[in-house]
């Protein structure tokens, strides 16, 4: 049989049994998902590291084209490591920050792969969230994705996030992200345009999805406490695995893809902007929303908080400078 048809045969034996609870058919799907899976961890991994290479260029030629007094930023890249409980291994990344540039205040592009076992907490939060069977017998997980926040010294500028992530268990995988943008100063025509880029990248995938994904971000990038949205939107899915993994890999990829598009050009029409003292102010007290979100409600932060991952990176995300009253 040709080879290629077998790997095809193999990935949908795959995922007709990885529903399946128990059962002499729970191990053989366990180990056939430890072994079909390399290489699409390996393809979801290299595509992050790709983006961020990508994205990284592109936010130093927005730099050297702002003029102003002050040197154009460049990024500080430093690589994280993640160990086990017992000094093992488990995996890390590299971060690339950039901070007291001329366009951005601090922008982190960070990329990671981390594995090893879950602890009873996290085990715990993601059968209830997914519903997984035999976590606890086997919980061991591999996970690897791009994360990337933007806080901006022009106050005219909006602060922007986005996330792109697979994540794999003997028991089951699946893809989650997305991007939304947190102005302190809201422009009609920049959140028309952010979202018609995440529109577009969300079309090809089935013609109801963007208004899904939409309505998601609204929901999941809302502050209870506060009582309204961290930012104008943008689009966010979580455990995403509709049997088709190059499916899923490729909304994935149109994502990460379309974030260049959506948000350089909100920034060169707006970094030259004069602002004042005011408009600072304003900035700041919004960046105060956007640390309670990230410290209280955001996933990936008490992730990787919870699995021992360098904090410095998980807090990445964190302003430079916020402001409460």
């Amino acid at each position: 049989m040709d080879q290629v048809l077998q790997l095809k045969l193999c990935h949908s034996r795959v995922q007709r049994q990885s529903v399946m609870l128990g059962g002499p058919e729970q191990k053989n799907t366990t180990d056939a998902m430890t072994e079909i899976f390399q290489t699409e961890k390996m393809q979801a991994a290299g595509w992050f590291r790709h983006l961020r290479d990508e994205i990284v260029a592109a936010l130093i030629a927005v730099e050297a084209r702002h003029q102003s007094d002050l040197s154009a930023g460049r990024f500080d890249v430093r690589k994280t490591t993640r160990t086990a409980d017992d000094g093992s291994d488990a995996g890390g990344g590299e971060m690339s920050v950039m901070r007291g540039g001329r366009v951005f205040e601090k922008v982190g592009v960070n990329i990671s792969t981390v594995y090893g076992e879950l602890g009873e907490r996290a085990q715990g939060a993601m059968a209830a969230r997914k519903g997984i069977p035999g976590m606890k017998d086997d919980p061991r997980f591999w996970a690897s994705g791009i994360s990337l926040v933007a806080h901006m010294q022009n106050p005219h500028v909006p602060a922007v996030h986005m996330n792109t992530r697979m994540f794999w268990t003997p028991h089951a995988w699946w893809f989650g992200g997305g991007a939304d943008l947190n102005p302190c100063i809201e422009y009609d025509t920049d959140t028309a345009h952010f979202h018609d880029q995440m529109k577009q990248a969300c079309d090809p995938h089935g013609s109801t999805l963007y208004d899904e994904l939409t309505a998601w971000a609204d929901t999941y990038f809302y502050i209870p406490h506060r009582k309204r949205a961290r930012g104008v939107g943008g689009i966010f899915y979580d455990d995403r695995n509709t049997g088709d993994w190059a499916a899923d890999f490729k909304l994935t990829q149109d994502v990460g893809a379309a974030f260049l598009p959506a948000f350089v050009p909100l920034v060169d029409a707006r970094r030259e902007m004069p602002w004042d003292e005011a408009d600072k102010d304003t900035q700041l007290r919004h960046r105060g929303l956007y640390a309670e979100y990230n410290l209280v409600y955001d996933r990936g932060t008490k992730f990787g908080l919870e699995t021992g991952h360098d904090p410095d990176a998980v807090l990445m995300s964190l302003p430079p400078m916020a402001k409460w009253y």
